[in-house]
């Protein structure tokens, strides 16, 4: 018998929530030591200093879903024009290079410890102390860095080598880390030990909110000891579409994903009916999806409304023919239990908090997440996001919770594996597997080869605008999902585009 299914991007973020389960936890727990645990295996992708999403189905809970918002808010007051610590940076990804915005000043209020926190009042069983052990250990002694990380790491080196405190953990030798080398950080293992002890306070009034604070008044941050005091978890119902018979729990607003997701959704049920819809009829929602996001910039409230679908439905039936930091875990335990997160911490500032080993976030220099420009925010908002964590409950009784990382493609992942599992009939397996396409804003659609020759021909005549990758790639997402089949059987699948693990724990 096994006792849960843990599906992560990291195999040491896998092994604590794992462990975890074997040691008598449910899966809220795993999947908190497992988000601590991404902190110090996937650090360009996961921080104390960032935040995310939890979608919670918990049976004590008479059957209603719970999704945990604990992103980020923008600051309460701005620092004048000039003042703030805010600059450009350029990434170099191979093909292509891309500039981000790095430095205290494009720190937003994180909120990813006090939401760990919440979820673990409402849904752990296990202290926290014991939670948080396992990723302190292993920062301690060490995490052997694999190929995504090593990617990650070469690419984001202008950011975290950046100063001697920064290169001392991800570059001690001088070059950034690479496959195969340790990645330790004795520091953030002490920072985990004392806010095991401490418990959420150290990060708001304690000596980590008092380093977090006085680094951004000495350096140029926006950041005020108002902004961590005042900082709440919100817990909201899930926005929950159907398709086909399964109930789909979605990441509500003030989230973009969920919205465009059942957006998408509703325009398949409204052009394909009862059968699958094709690869061509996915790419045309997907661009629709887009443009409806754009035409409604000023009331995305609308995105749902009948009229605006039913327009898009008849504009598709007479149709003539990059990187994001962000990482997910998914659990469900024997229980019953399942708790899909997604979390992430931008690319991270540039600048390690003080002494304690991990870095702020640099959402307010994320161009996706700031459509009306750099430092135009409003004060005291939580900010939108892609995020998509998402759970299903299929009509022949399958449990699955999924999510994925990918900035703007999160949602088409999402998307195509849902489709692959309702529409498709696939085992949760294939439907991850399976090859994806994704339509950015401007029109231009990329797809994996695999997905064959008549159905790339078809798309090539619609999207003047292509871009074929001949193996399944990151630039697709990565979704990392969980299922509990009506007979209670557990499995799993880490997406391999992203380096996924899944581990079962037996009883």
């Amino acid at each position: 018998m096994t006792k849960g299914i843990v599906a992560a991007g990291h195999k040491a973020t896998a092994d604590v929530a794992a462990q975890v389960l074997a040691s008598g936890g449910n899966a809220f727990d795993a999947v908190i030591a497992g988000l601590f645990a991404a902190c110090v295996a996937e650090p360009v992708l996961a921080s104390l200093g960032g935040g995310g999403f939890l979608m919670a189905h918990d049976p004590r809970h008479g059957g209603d879903d719970l999704l945990y918002d604990f992103f980020v808010d923008t600051p309460r007051n701005r620092l004048p024009s000039g003042k703030a610590d805010f600059f450009g940076v350029v990434v170099d990804f191979g093909p292509a290079t891309q500039e981000f915005h790095i430095g205290m000043g494009a720190s937003a209020t994180p909120g990813l410890v006090p939401g760990l926190f919440a979820v673990h009042r409402a849904h752990g069983s296990l202290p926290m102390a014991d939670l948080v052990a396992p990723a302190a250990r292993i920062a301690r002694a060490g995490v052997e860095v694999n190929e995504f990380q090593d990617y990650l790491f070469r690419i984001a080196a202008p950011i975290y080598t950046r100063n001697a405190e920064s290169r001392a953990i991800f570059a001690p030798g001088g070059d950034p880390l690479k496959l195969g080398d340790t990645l330790r950080n004795p520091s953030l293992a002490n920072t985990l030990t004392l806010l095991g002890m401490s418990g959420e306070q150290l990060f708001v009034s304690g000596e980590v909110g008092r380093e977090i604070v006085g680094q951004c008044a000495a350096l140029g941050g926006h950041l005020e000891a108002s902004d961590l005091k005042g900082y709440r978890v919100e817990v909201r119902a899930p926005l929950v579409t159907q398709h086909k018979g399964a109930a789909i729990d979605l990441n509500p607003a003030p989230a973009a994903s969920g919205p465009l997701i059942a957006f998408a959704m509703r325009l398949l049920d409204g052009i394909a009916g009862d059968r699958e819809p094709s690869a061509l009829e996915l790419a045309l929602a997907m661009a629709a999806t887009n443009s409806a996001r754009m035409e409604l910039a000023n009331e995305p409230e609308r995105i749902l409304a009948s009229d605006v679908i039913s327009a898009h439905v008849a504009t598709l039936a007479n149709h003539a023919g990059a990187y994001r930091g962000t990482t997910h875990i998914s659990v469900i335990d024997d229980d019953g239990r399942a708790a899909a997160a997604t979390v992430s911490n931008g690319e991270g500032n540039g600048r390690l908090v003080g002494p304690y080993g991990f870095m702020l976030n640099n959402m307010l220099g994320e161009e996706d997440l700031n459509p009306e420009g750099f430092g135009n925010w409003q004060p005291g908002r939580r900010m939108s996001t892609m995020m998509a964590p998402t759970i299903i409950r299929t009509a022949d009784g399958r449990l699955i919770a999924l999510g994925s990382g990918g900035s703007n493609r999160i949602r088409t992942a999402i998307l195509q594996v849902a489709i692959n599992a309702i529409d498709r009939g696939m085992s949760l397996a294939d439907a991850v597997i399976a090859p994806r396409l994704h339509v950015e804003k401007c029109g231009t659609l990329s797809y994996e080869e695999q997905i064959g020759s008549a159905a790339a021909n078809s798309l090539r005549q619609a999207f003047p605008e292509t871009r074929a990758w001949p193996e399944p790639n990151m630039f697709f997402g990565g979704v990392h999902a969980v299922e509990r089949a009506r007979d209670g059987k557990l499995s799993g699948i880490g997406d391999p585009r992203r380096a996924g693990v899944v581990i079962a724990v037996d009883a």
